[in-house]
């Protein structure tokens, strides 16, 4: 069995190549193509390539893979992956021996690779992120315009920019200063509501989507980035490894009798901690709320609100995980779940 590995870079990657001794077979500089990463590795007979994740890391193992080598995606936060390798001396030719080396001896952990379904939808919902994002940092704009000239946008919804501007007596100068703001925030609603239409269709036909959006404040977005993170409900053992996988859980410091908890993590998915807590802001207003809601002022009540809501979204991901494992639908039970 022969050993290599690849420090993938956007247009040029270090491959190297061991054989069970460790012994240097083969190591170059290659462009980053399908073609030159699949001729690299060829006639060395059976092989297993060893590639950290990344942005790239996908569509080049799934290149390799096609062709017949055995390839493992590693997590890059795997320590011992890099055990002999002194960090403050980091090049692409010290990475992929370190790489190597520990494709050999099994110093790697590997990393999960979402499935490719899920993949697309999870492109589809960073498009929508990005045009969200957009559309709020144009309207930010806008209003810095109108407050400088000593006007105010109207509250409303992001969707009505136009209607509430019009409502405004503003001179014609001004009026055509705002006009590609206007236009551009036009413009984005139009893409973003597309994109909505793409993923309520579909939320429409996924049987998991569909159980996730009985949890109040929880509608396709959340259940489609929820299902789209997690992948595969099976490979978590209980609804603690969804919360810390998710960030949502406690800092600790503890030892012996001493026992200090802080702020949550942060840890993994962003976007989807993010979208939890804006669904714990919902699920307080929702009307088949009750429990969850009574909880959370409860909560509120002693530690304050904006803890609460934390920890309502950390509650939110625990139900999620359990109608998705237990092929269920939201009720007033699930909330001890």
């Amino acid at each position: 069995m022969m050993y290599g590995a690849i420090d993938l870079h956007l247009r040029y990657s270090q491959i190297r190549i061991v054989d069970a001794d460790g012994r240097v077979i083969h190591e170059k500089r290659v462009v980053t193509s399908r073609e030159t990463l699949t001729a690299a590795f060829a006639g060395v007979g059976a092989i297993r390539v060893l590639l950290e994740t990344g942005t790239e890391s996908e569509w080049v193992a799934q290149t390799l893979e096609a062709a017949g080598y055995a390839v493992i995606v590693a997590d890059p936060n795997y320590a011992p992956m890099y055990g002999e390798v002194r960090r403050r001396v980091k090049t692409d030719k010290r990475d992929v021996a370190a790489l190597a080396e520990a494709n050999r001896r099994g110093w790697y952990r590997a990393a999960y690779r979402r499935s490719a379904a899920q993949r697309a939808v999870q492109q589809i919902l960073r498009s929508r992120r990005q045009l969200v994002a957009m559309r709020t940092g144009t309207i930010s704009v806008l209003r810095a315009v109108l407050r400088q000239e000593g006007y105010r946008l109207p509250s409303g919804s992001s969707g009505q920019v136009s209607a509430r501007l019009a409502r405004l007596a503003i001179p014609p100068a001004l009026t055509a200063t705002l006009a590609p703001l206007e236009r551009t925030i036009g413009q984005l609603t139009t893409e973003i509501a597309t994109i909505d239409t793409r993923l309520a269709a579909q939320a429409a036909t996924d049987a998991v989507v569909q159980r996730l959006q009985s949890v109040p404040g929880v509608g396709p977005v959340v259940a489609l980035t929820f299902r789209a993170t997690l992948d595969q409900v099976e490979r978590f053992a209980h609804a603690g490894q969804v919360s810390a996988l998710l960030g949502l859980v406690p800092r600790e410091d503890s030892s012996a009798e001493r026992r200090h908890r802080g702020h949550i993590t942060k840890a993994g998915s962003g976007e989807l901690r993010s979208l939890l807590v804006q669904a714990a802001w919902a699920c307080q207003k929702s009307r088949g709320s009750g429990a969850l809601r009574a909880w959370a002022e409860q909560l509120a009540a002693r530690r304050g609100r904006r803890i609460a809501v934390v920890a309502l979204a950390r509650r939110l991901s625990r139900i999620l995980f359990a109608i998705w494992r237990d092929e269920t639908v939201f009720t007033p039970k699930t909330v001890a779940s």
